[in-house]
């Protein structure tokens, strides 16, 4: 893909989107939009090539190009599970009960439920709605037998790829030739978090050199100096050993090994949506596209996910794409949004009632308006992984960054002069007053929103070194 740069790539996406999706009517449509919501698992925001021009994914771009991007989008926690249960409810880890990965060892010792089977999902209040309800793909949530209640067709198979874009396809056919009722379809897919498979390739050795030139990311400078404890012992003795210490060879195989994983995805997506259009929904079906998290990347010299809050990790894709019936707007929005937004926004299309969440309705935005209440900072939470506890909070403006550990100290970043985060300035007294600030409008919000990591997990973890017995991905 050749070159080209972010306003270049924006100037293009407004007038080619504009140009397919405006439609003969640009007011709102009376009727109800179908949905369709694609989750990939493990992919960073600048993983497609609109936005990091390593990466060759052209239906993400296409999607990108007729649709509004949110350059600015949060997982709520980096991590599969938790973050797919604020996806599907709307609502943070702490408020969902689910803060780890299913089967990860807890504060208390004991493994990480599953999802409530009282919680209302996305598929039950869609359905309560009167849409016919699908889900394929990942589900990570379990008590499958009372969520797959909430959907009208359902197949929660969790190493599902090509298998769910085939069932979706079907489902899109059969809804195309009853279109009595509108529907709402998650599709979700593994990759790429088989990113894991390059873990084994370094142990071994047994990998060819990169067949194309493989960017070295800036943070690649990275020394841990002045950072918390936690995230070089990650690097020397967790997963992110089989790299460490290797020649560039293997930290360039690796982003190669990445980059092919999101291609599958890539290849997916395209099949997907070009079954969408050939079964005629297309222009009356509302589609997005997200990750529960991002991957490091090689990043600051880190791998696959752990107890850091970088932007590799935290920030996400979203990209919504709103036909012209229903006054879709295309374009990039820098708004500070989270992946609980999704319920609202899906529910406001849709005319369903989205209950308590902590996401808002970004249809304004995509409609071609302001939010009525703009934020001014995302939040995001981190448990731990596996049997390690390190519980993180980050409160991030459009500015400033601010990470608390609750057993290895503090992060302060000015994102406008170092967006790759590498010096920590916690400790630097000419922004002490801006990292109280914020600091403090964390407690504050931690308090409204009932989170009460630094009480529970305190007194229970004080050292850190809770580490797996063996490698789990």
């Amino acid at each position: 893909m050749p070159q080209h740069t972010r306003r270049t790539f924006l100037k293009g996406a407004v007038a080619a989107g504009a140009l397919a999706w405006s439609g003969a009517a640009r007011s709102e449509s009376s009727g109800r939009p179908n949905l369709l919501l694609i989750t990939t698992d493990q992919l960073h925001w600048r993983a497609f090539g609109a936005a990091g021009p390593f990466f060759e994914t052209p239906a993400m771009d296409a999607l990108a190009r007729s649709g509004m991007i949110f350059q600015s989008a949060f997982c709520t926690t980096p991590q599969c599970s938790p973050s797919r249960s604020s996806l599907y409810t709307g609502r943070y880890p702490h408020k969902t009960t689910v803060i780890g990965n299913l089967d990860s060892t807890t504060h208390l010792g004991t493994p990480q439920g599953p999802l409530p089977a009282s919680a209302e999902t996305l598929g039950s209040r869609l359905r309560a709605a009167g849409y016919n309800t699908a889900y394929f793909g990942k589900w990570h949530l379990g008590n499958h037998e009372a969520f797959s209640k909430h959907f009208d067709r359902a197949n929660f198979d969790g190493d599902s790829h090509a298998g769910a874009t085939d069932q979706a396809g079907a489902y899109l056919a059969e809804r195309a030739r009853d279109a009595g009722r509108p529907f709402c379809c998650c599709v979700n897919y593994i990759n790429p978090h088989d990113i894991y498979e390059a873990g084994g390739l370094a142990k071994t050795g047994k990998f060819s050199a990169p067949a194309f030139p493989v960017p070295h990311p800036a943070s690649w400078r990275e020394t841990f100096e002045g950072k918390p404890a936690v995230q070089k012992r990650y690097a020397e003795e967790d997963q992110g050993k089989c790299l460490w210490g290797k020649p560039d060879s293997y930290w360039e195989m690796y982003r190669a090994v990445y980059r092919e994983k999101v291609r599958l995805a890539d290849a997916e997506i395209g099949r997907l949506l070009k079954r969408l259009d050939e079964t005629g929904l297309a222009e009356r079906t509302i589609v997005a596209l997200t990750a529960d998290h991002g991957d490091m990347d090689t990043n600051h010299r880190l791998i696959f996910k752990g107890p850091f809050m970088y932007e590799n990790l935290v920030r996400v894709p979203l990209m919504i794409r709103v036909p012209g019936a229903w006054g879709g707007t295309p374009g990039a929005s820098g708004e500070l949004v989270t992946l609980c937004d999704v319920l609202p926004t899906f529910c406001d299309f849709a005319g369903a009632d989205a209950g308590d969440v902590d996401g808002v309705t970004l249809r304004p935005v995509l409609t071609g308006k302001a939010l009525p209440q703009p934020r001014d900072y995302v939040v995001s939470q981190y448990y731990g992984k596996q049997r390690w506890v390190n519980p993180i909070r980050m409160i991030r403006t459009r500015e400033f960054k601010y990470n608390r550990y609750i057993d290895h100290g503090e992060e302060f970043y000015d994102l406008v002069n170092d967006p790759d985060e590498l010096k920590n300035l916690a400790r630097d007294p000419k922004f002490a007053e801006k990292k109280e600030a914020l600091a403090a409008e964390l407690r504050a919000w931690m308090t409204k929103h009932g989170d009460t990591a630094f009480e529970t997990y305190w007194p229970t973890n004080r050292d850190g070194s809770r580490f797996q017995d063996k490698e789990v991905t």
